[in-house]
């Protein structure tokens, strides 16, 4: 059983947090999920047994190109390997990877069991056009036959770890590493082609489906048509009825959620095994533990708290991916989860003052000459 199956078993929707480029890296993954999870310091630091609530949420990465990670030279190659990057207060956290080469997406899964990755995704569904003009992505929709084939070259590395890494007869323990392949997907690309499209990742059995409910067409123009969600749950249920599944293919539901009582009531409403979060959680790391005592921006002991926080994020991103690491990614980058901490906080010149900082040190000398 994996642990899609133990999380689905606890009775309750699975929340996942969306792969959002430039927004969840190494960074804002571990700040999330120190404000959201039940962490004792021993494990917050990688020390001692984990005490993690691992059923809080899912993480996932940042999509990683499958094609740099196997031809990039050692420079690109290390700066895509810095995105697969994770603490162990994540999990379970999947990686998310991208490509139109089933050869890639192969070696890609490998090196994800390799890196202790509970979980493999596969990007059927981002519109960026660079993405696409590789065939990869949305592009994908139109393309399901190599959709399938993806999915399959996922599960042959997998299975290529295991055969590597672990000769049985020689070892005489078994030491099988079998992760979950999933997909995250639309409705469609031009229109809504859900009932041709869906039954076409069914058949190859992923674990997870994660279904953004609009077309690639759509993009975030429209609102997220939840009703397609609770038809993707329907269709589910009719292949597996045909196909006498006993272990259902789970449907994760995407788009315009904006809290975890949203997320519970959409997946309640839809039949949806869970839900996925995304913009929801900018400026929020605290989301997941749905907690309200960081709602009240007109506190001022509440104000000074997500200064804290937001001057922690942006240690550690000059930390994993500034200066010190080789200067993976531009600080102006943390600028928007800046604008996102102090929404709706009336502090126009603090505000404007930390869009003009180019350094973590710039943004304390503010933060403490605001606090003291």
């Amino acid at each position: 059983m994996n642990f899609w199956q133990k999380m689905k078993d606890k009775g309750k929707p699975i929340l996942c947090l969306a792969p959002m480029s430039d927004v969840t890296d190494v960074a804002f993954r571990h700040i999330i999920a120190k404000y959201s999870k039940k962490v004792s310091k021993a494990t917050l630091w990688g020390r001692g047994s984990s005490r993690v609530a691992l059923d809080t949420y899912v993480t996932y990465t940042e999509f990683v190109s499958a094609d740099g990670l196997v031809l990039a030279p050692e420079k690109g190659r290390k700066k895509l390997l810095k995105d697969l990057e994770y603490s162990e207060i994540e999990r379970p956290i999947v990686a998310q990877f991208f490509t139109s080469k089933p050869e890639m997406m192969e070696k890609a899964a490998e090196l994800a069991v390799e890196l202790g990755f509970d979980g493999i995704d596969i990007n059927m569904g981002c519109p960026d056009k660079s993405i696409e003009k590789q065939g990869a992505g949305a592009s994908l929709i139109k393309n399901p036959k190599l959709a399938r084939e993806l999915i399959k070259a996922a599960k042959r590395g997998i299975q290529n770890y295991n055969g590597h890494h672990c000769n049985l007869k020689k070892c005489g323990i078994i030491n099988k590493k079998e992760i979950p392949i999933s997909v995250k997907t639309r409705l469609g690309y031009n229109k809504d082609e859900l009932e041709e499209w869906l039954p076409e990742l069914l058949a190859e059995n992923p674990a997870v489906i994660v279904v953004h409910a609009r077309t690639r067409k759509e993009m975030s123009k429209v609102p997220a048509n939840w009703e397609r969600i609770k038809r993707a749950v329907e269709i589910r249920d009719e292949v597996s009825k045909a196909t006498f599944d006993t272990q259902k293919t789970l449907i994760i539901g995407n788009g315009d959620i904006k809290d975890v009582a949203d997320a519970i009531q959409k997946c309640k409403e839809s039949g949806a095994d869970g839900a996925m979060l995304g913009r929801a959680v900018f400026g929020k790391p605290w989301l997941f533990s749905n907690s309200r005592a960081l709602e009240n921006k007109n506190d001022m002991k509440v104000i000074k708290k997500i200064l804290q926080i937001l001057l922690e994020h942006t240690k550690l991103f000059e930390k994993k991916l500034g200066p010190p690491a080789g200067g993976i990614k531009n600080f102006s980058i943390m600028k928007k989860h800046f604008k996102e901490y102090l929404r709706g906080v009336n502090l126009k010149d603090l505000k404007s003052k930390l869009m003009e900082t180019e350094n973590a040190q710039e943004v304390e000398e503010l933060i403490s000459k605001f606090s003291s």
